[in-house]
């Protein structure tokens, strides 16, 4: 059963990216360079990809994707030296009956004055890098792909324990947070309390905290706390895969519980299915040493070690070799080898 929280999800898609915000953000690290007024950063990005106009200068427009990107390597810069400037004229004149949301040159190129004078005219971005083809390419890539992911924002509180992205949901004043807490102290790391930011990556669901919240978390009775102030920065990171579900629910009389881990259950979230377990909260009961098991159980597991199943094959091989008369219990298994009992 979907724990409430996943139920009816408020599924997210962003559906334009202003290139100014990508200027300003990537400026830098992409190296770029602006060659048209600011006027022209106007634009948007609205399709993920980057297209390589090669096959549109030489004439095959039916191919060409003007929504993206528009990316000049040293390839088609190559080809448009090649051509001289009256036939750059006619491309570039073809070319302006669409409009891109922005044009990089890659490799420090220098722009052609016909594609210049395109941008200009069209009042859309021009710009080089100094990065090569690939790299600017796989950059910029990467980011759209997690700028336009679906996401969702859940009731929830995400912790890295042992490498093992953990996701605890629960009723209000169930001990998440407490719980949470309790684990950064034992030396785990808090990704988010309280509310966690959930974006699908392909078939990997990244979370992490909410832009306001951060790092901070409310502990009833104390108020709200900095982790990273109080524990350092290694007790916290700022996103991490989510990779096991944990549900904790108040201790219910005549409830059935799972006793052998045979039988694995799951929560979809944004259409991934993740491994989830239900852990009854009980006074007494610690709940960071049962999360540090899970996550080691977990890695076992992405190891390729399941030991419920290995349990249950050599408990089904005991009880066929009986059935066969093949068992024979010879003792030796109570015999201890040297002097010391343990």
């Amino acid at each position: 059963m979907a724990y409430y929280c996943f139920n009816n999800q408020d599924i997210k898609r962003r559906a334009l990216c202003p290139v100014l915000d990508f200027f300003k953000h990537f400026q830098k690290p992409l190296k770029l360079k602006l060659h048209t007024p600011e006027n022209s950063l106007k634009t948007n990005i609205s399709h993920i990809g980057i297209h390589r106009p090669g096959l549109a200068m030489s004439g095959y427009l039916s191919v060409y994707n003007p929504d993206q990107i528009q990316m000049i390597g040293s390839t088609e810069w190559s080809y448009l030296e090649s051509v001289g400037s009256e036939a750059r004229e006619y491309i570039f004149a073809k070319l302006s009956e669409f409009r891109s949301p922005m044009w990089v040159l890659t490799h420090n190129l220098t722009p052609h004055q016909e594609l210049l004078n395109m941008c200009v005219k069209q009042n859309v971005p021009l710009m080089t890098t100094e990065l090569s083809t690939f790299d600017f390419a796989k950059e910029t890539q990467r980011f759209l792909e997690q700028y336009f992911a679906e996401y969702t924002s859940v009731h929830a509180s995400l912790v890295d324990v042992y490498g093992v992205g953990m996701l605890y949901v629960g009723d209000s004043n169930v001990g998440k947070s407490e719980c949470v807490l309790d684990l950064v102290e034992r030396g785990h790391r808090l990704v988010a309390d309280d509310s966690v930011r959930i974006t699908r990556i392909g078939d990997t669901l990244i979370g992490r905290s909410e832009a306001l919240i951060k790092h901070h978390m409310e502990i009833r009775g104390i108020g709200i706390i900095d982790v990273k102030s109080m524990f350092g920065i290694k007790s916290v990171r700022r996103k991490k895969k989510i990779e096991v579900v944990i549900e904790l629910q108040p201790w219910q009389q005549g409830m059935t519980y799972e006793r052998t881990g045979l039988s694995n259950a799951y929560e979809e979230i944004l259409g991934v299915k993740v491994p989830k377990v239900l852990i009854p909260v009980a006074p007494g009961k610690s709940l960071t040493v049962i999360s540090e098991v899970i996550a080691m159980n977990a890695l076992m597991k992405m190891n390729g070690v399941d030991a419920a199943k290995e349990f249950n094959a050599n408990l089904l091989k005991v009880i066929q070799d009986k059935a066969q008369g093949l068992f024979k219990d010879d003792g030796f298994n109570d015999v201890l080898i040297g002097t010391t009992y343990e």
